[in-house]
Formats: C-alpha cells, structure tokens, sequence
C-alpha cells in the first residue's frame, strides 16, 4: 500500500511513523509513505493557501488550487484510482468496518486542512471519501489521519505478530472484545477465572462469546441493535444479562 498524505504541517507525522508498529510495517515493505506540504503547490506569489470566505463570516479557507494541483501531482502515476480521503468534522463517522474497506486499497491520500474550511469545490470534484473520527473540532486533519492510518496500516498482511489478532478485535465481528488475562492465575487474591485455565477450548470459547455479548451490553447496547443474535445467544444474554429487553 501506498499512503500519500497532504498537511500543512508534515512534520507532525514523523515521530507516529517512525514508531512502534507502523515503522516496522514500513520498515518490511507493508506500505509506503510520503508527506506533502501543498504549500508547496500555491501560485500565489505570497505562498498562501488559504483565503476570506466569499459572503463573508468568521475564519479563513483553504483555496481549491494548491490542493487540486497536489492530488494531480501525487496520483499521476498511480496504476488504479486513489482513494482520495479528506480529513473533516462532517464526515461520516470512522469505524472498524471503515478500515477494513480501506486496507483493501493500493493507493490512499490523505488532506489535512486548517483553518475554517475547505473551498467546496475540493469536497463536490475531488475527494472519494470523507472522514470524521469524532463528533469534535480539532484544530487540523493530522491528529484524525494519524488516527486512520494507524487503524488501517495494522489490518495489511504480516503487519500484526499474529494474523489471528486482528480478526478478534473490537468491533471486528460487531462486538466488543471480551475480556483478556495472563500470568499469574492469581494476583494479589485476584483470581483468573476457572474456565480460561481449564483446558477446555469450547468451554473457553464458550465463554469469550459470552463475556463479548455482555460486556457490549453493558457499555455499547446500541451495537446490538444491528447484530444479528442467534437463538443461543438470546439465551446466553437472558440467563447473564435479566434485564435484557
């Protein structure tokens, strides 16, 4: 995969992608990457990128042209489309299904604005995607493409010590992930529960399911409401979860 990311600001990047997972995944050929200042890019004689809304209001926005002749310039020699994805608070929300679709893709490019807005021109010709990691305002797109990057870069092939990790996540089969312990079985009189040392694989299984279902009903009810509960699994959240409606 090839990650293209357009900021104002690039050295912001550098220390997330020279660390940890993604400077190994980088480092092993997973993906390739590449900062672009579209500053760069302006034909204004002042370097400015950004400019006063027309009808007036508060704050500045970022001019369609450094940013077109940006994207023009970093997918020229792309052999499939590029994934344009822009970086905005009225995006559509960002999940774990949205990084999946996204790990799929050769090419992705990334536009982090400031400032007020973007020109509407950049949204209506040349974006594929927007994307909000939140309902908040930051003060740019960096911290939220930092943020998918690593989401998606995680899910590429080899990436992860453990192929089987990913596929276990949170929100990965539409629950959340059920509880995890390791040594010792106990802890200052905390115990481990007796299931997960037993040996028995369905038992414990069994149980993970079990612990995923409850613990989603506990702290994310709403994504039940659009995962399909088999019959077995109705009986399981009555006998743990009474209040179940």
């Amino acid at each position: 995969m090839r990650i293209d990311i357009l900021s104002l600001f690039p050295e912001m990047f550098e220390g997330v992608f020279n660390s940890s997972i993604l400077k190994k995944a980088h480092e092993n050929g997973a993906f390739d990457y590449n900062f672009i200042n579209f500053r760069d890019y302006t034909e204004n004689k002042h370097k400015k990128v950004d400019d006063y809304p027309y009808g007036g209001g508060a704050g500045m926005v970022l001019t369609a042209q450094p940013i077109f002749d940006a994207v023009a310039d970093t997918t020229k020699n792309s052999e499939k489309k590029a994934r344009v994805v822009l970086m905005c608070p009225q995006g559509a929300p960002y999940n774990q299904q949205k990084a999946e679709e996204l790990s799929k893709e050769e090419h992705l490019v990334f536009i982090c604005g400031h400032y007020e807005g973007y020109d509407e021109r950049i949204r209506e010709y040349l974006v594929t995607d927007e994307i909000s990691i939140g309902d908040y305002v930051l003060t740019g797109g960096e911290l939220g493409a930092m943020v998918v990057v690593d989401s998606v870069v995680r899910l590429l092939p080899g990436v992860l010590g453990n192929e089987a990790s990913a596929p276990e996540d949170s929100f990965s089969h539409g629950l959340l992930e059920h509880p995890h312990y390791t040594r010792p079985a106990n802890f200052r009189g905390m115990e481990v529960p007796e299931v997960l040392t037993s040996g028995n694989h369905a038992k414990i299984e069994e149980w993970r399911k079990q612990q995923s279902l409850l613990r989603t009903q506990e702290r994310r009810k709403d994504l039940l409401a659009t995962y399909p509960l088999s019959d077995k699994e109705k009986e399981w959240l009555k006998k743990i979860s009474p209040k179940l409606d």
